[in-house]
């Protein structure tokens, strides 16, 4: 072999898309009952956009990032993440002029460099969705809801909603210096990365998964006792609103989020496994100042992202498979070939999969073949059936036969395919 994919990113074969299709379409189908729309961004972003928005300091940026200078001296960035660049084309479409609130979303690939394993790659995919204009706690439900929702509707079970409050600009300083306190006194005890974070983004010291930093942190200060009245609380109003939707939830105490950005409320969709280890499917949190920071008006922001390789594994199983073909054409020479593809085509125009043999192989080949691609009906042509005016329908379920005129074969079967179309819809 000449050469292999990348490590770290994946093909998705055409069995693997009817899984990633489920997703998509249920997906697409909550945002628009919840008034998102979507967005499409470029992959590729100016690096300074992902440093002001995520952070410098955050791993990331310092550690994960697809970062290069194009031959023009520019230094770009694969996009690691979906908010920035929706915030970004928020900011230069000028779309808080169009409406107070806008709700989008986007579907597409992120690339981050990271040690590839099951769920993880380096080349992901992700699900998000941006509510930008609103500050009050009515839109944060709102998203939680639409992220509910959303789980319920692809039947995924085991998972949690954990939700905390980092609280604002006003607030978090005194929390930063109360733990930054008592991260020096026990210096010794972390890592080296959260050492360095100290100075830089001491929060991001109770995210660390370093076993000896999770038993230095383990008695830290706690934000909730940090809060301003006006945090306290919009972090109370949003429990009541999921309280009053019958959302479970629990609050996370430790959940900082590995983005600088966030304010307030923060979450994840968490799914244990049966060893009891935790894993983050979904998650976001609100961004007030981000807008501003990237050169917008003062706009209050809550998005969330979902990873869309670790969701497709919790996926419960269905037994979807590539859908066949509708009809498979079995044409017997020239003649039946002609047909076959007027047939063929006739179909096609009118949204119904069918399919033929090029070949004008054996009626056993061709048998075989429509078997294979899991046909559901096979019209067989061949000379006898031409000189009489006749094709044969065989249903490949139920091996009943029938003959239908040639001269009325396509009407007669886009009629029929259609009507049992929208009977396996209503099922």
């Amino acid at each position: 072999m000449l050469t292999q994919a990348i490590k770290g990113v994946k093909d998705l074969l055409p069995e693997d898309s009817v899984r990633w299709r489920k997703v998509e379409t249920a997906a697409r189908d909550a945002f628009n009952a919840y008034g998102f729309l979507e967005i499409r961004t470029p992959i590729i972003e100016h690096t300074v956009l992902f440093a002001r928005s995520i952070g410098a300091t955050s791993d990331i940026v310092e550690k994960e990032m697809y970062a290069f200078t194009d031959r023009g001296g520019d230094e770009i960035t694969l996009r690691p993440e979906g908010t920035a660049g929706v915030v970004r084309a928020y900011v230069e479409h000028k779309l808080y002029a169009k409406d107070p609130v806008t709700k989008l979303y986007y579907m597409g690939p992120m690339f981050r460099r990271e040690r590839p394993q099951a769920g993880r790659l380096r080349q992901f995919h992700q699900i998000g969705a941006e509510a930008l204009g609103s500050a009050g706690p009515g839109i944060d439900v709102d998203v939680l809801a639409l992220l509910s929702d959303l789980f319920g509707r692809l039947g995924i079970e085991g998972v949690e909603l954990q939700i905390n409050s980092l609280g604002c600009r006003d607030c978090r300083p005194k929390y930063r210096a109360a733990l930054k306190e008592f991260l020096m006194a026990r210096y010794d005890q972390l890592c080296p990365d959260c050492q360095r974070r100290i100075e830089a983004n001491p929060l991001r010291a109770l995210d660390c998964k370093a076993e000896g930093c999770k038993a230095a942190t383990a008695d830290a200060p706690d934000m909730s006792e940090y809060l301003d009245d006006g945090c306290r609380e919009h972090f109370a109003k949003v429990r009541e609103g999921l309280d009053d939707l019958d959302i479970g939830y629990s609050v996370n105490k430790r959940m900082v989020r590995g983005l600088d950005y966030y304010t307030r409320t923060t979450f994840e969709m968490v799914a244990t496994d049966k060893k009891g280890a935790q894993n983050a499917v979904a998650a976001g949190g609100r961004y007030d100042g981000l807008v501003e920071e990237l050169g917008g008006p003062s706009t209050p922001g809550i998005g969330f992202a979902i990873g869309m390789e670790r969701l497709i594994l919790m996926l419960p199983e269905s037994g979807e498979d590539i859908n066949g073909p509708e009809l498979f054409v079995a044409a017997l020479g020239t003649d039946a070939g002609r047909v076959a593809l007027k047939v063929v085509h006739g179909l096609r125009t009118k949204g119904i999969h069918a399919e033929w043999d090029y070949s004008g192989a054996s009626l056993k080949s061709q048998m075989k073949k429509a078997d294979r691609s899991a046909a559901k009906r096979v019209l067989i042509v061949g000379e006898d059936e031409l000189a009489r005016g006749v094709a044969i329908l065989r249903d490949m379920r139920s091996k009943e036969q029938q003959e239908i005129p040639i001269k009325s074969v396509i009407a007669t079967l886009v009629n029929r395919l259609k009507v049992i179309q929208a009977i396996a819809r209503k099922h």
